[in-house]
């Protein structure tokens, strides 16, 4: 059984609570819930329009300083609400890794919801990708994982596409991904990334148009086609084309075909990895089945 990367650190309601009084004690009486706890974070909502951000493994703390230092920079240009950080948090005794309060951003996940009800939202998110996806100034990190050449990503897809019975047609997804391969390297300048976008990071209105985007934290510089991979994880055919077209010819054939094959890495990273969490099981299965759809 394939599950989620253990923690390092498991942190309570207690530990934040403490870290708050010592750090922010204007904020420590506020109500404190835990809303999440993902492969890198654990998340608390703070009152009604605050979160604690917290890693909770050791290889997640550049993460958190990276949302501190650029997540300002893309809400400037966001027409969606971000996670904005309003709190820098220091070590302590009682955790021994930076931590950040954010602007709590309110919407219904999009991994909770069905794909036609996903639908509303394809031109909003294109508009946010758009608005993201400008050069990155000298300095901003390269993520070793996300935006980089497809190639450096081949031995961890054929090894998950080696599991026949998780991958039935694992012959016809390594035909695909033979052709993302092949398709033209991103030749423009390294791009700004939120570098992990899928359904349960995108936020919904009522209506199924965009509310906002959350977790930053792998923002970072590369090709943009690792976040325009989100078309196949979030949208059915109809929508999805609909998300394409909104992006005219901004974004050319080589590079919708890279994103089609980063579809197909996060897909099988999450189908492969997250037996233990089926929500993100439910989003790579999806993945995988719109890949093959085209």
């Amino acid at each position: 059984m394939a599950g989620m990367p253990p923690a390092t650190v498991e942190v309570s309601a207690a530990v934040v609570r403490s870290l708050l009084r010592d750090q922010r004690p204007d904020l420590a009486g506020r109500a404190l819930v835990r809303v999440a706890n993902g492969w890198d974070n654990g998340t608390f909502r703070l009152g009604d329009d605050l979160a604690v951000r917290l890693p909770r493994r050791a290889e997640a703390v550049p993460l958190i300083l990276h949302e501190q230092r650029y997540l300002p920079g893309v809400a400037e240009r966001s027409p969606v609400p971000v996670p904005v950080p309003v709190h820098a948090g220091r070590p302590s005794p009682e955790f021994p890794w930076p931590w950040s309060i954010v602007r709590w951003v309110p919407g219904a996940p999009a991994a909770d919801v069905g794909p036609a009800d996903r639908g509303p939202a394809a031109e909003g998110l294109a508009a946010f990708l758009l608005s993201l996806h400008v050069p990155a100034d000298a300095g901003v990190p390269v993520n070793p994982f996300r935006g980089v050449p497809l190639g450096d990503r081949d031995a961890a897809v054929r090894e998950r596409l080696e599991d026949r019975e998780r991958y039935p047609r694992a012959a016809e997804l390594g035909a695909l991904w033979v052709r993302a391969r092949a398709a033209g390297a991103w030749k423009g300048p390294a791009m700004m990334l939120h570098g992990d976008l899928h359904p349960g990071n995108i936020l919904l209105e009522t209506d199924g148009s965009l509310a906002g985007v959350i977790d930053f934290g792998d923002v970072g510089a590369g090709d943009p086609a690792v976040d325009l991979a989100v078309g196949w994880l979030m949208f059915d055919a109809g929508a999805r084309q609909r998300f394409l077209d909104a992006f005219g010819s901004s974004v050319d054939r080589d590079t919708w075909t890279r994103a089609r094959g980063w579809a197909l890495v996060l897909s099988t990273a999450m189908l492969s990895n997250s037996d233990d969490n089926p929500r993100m099981f439910s989003v790579g299965e999806f993945g995988i089945l719109q890949v093959l759809e085209g």
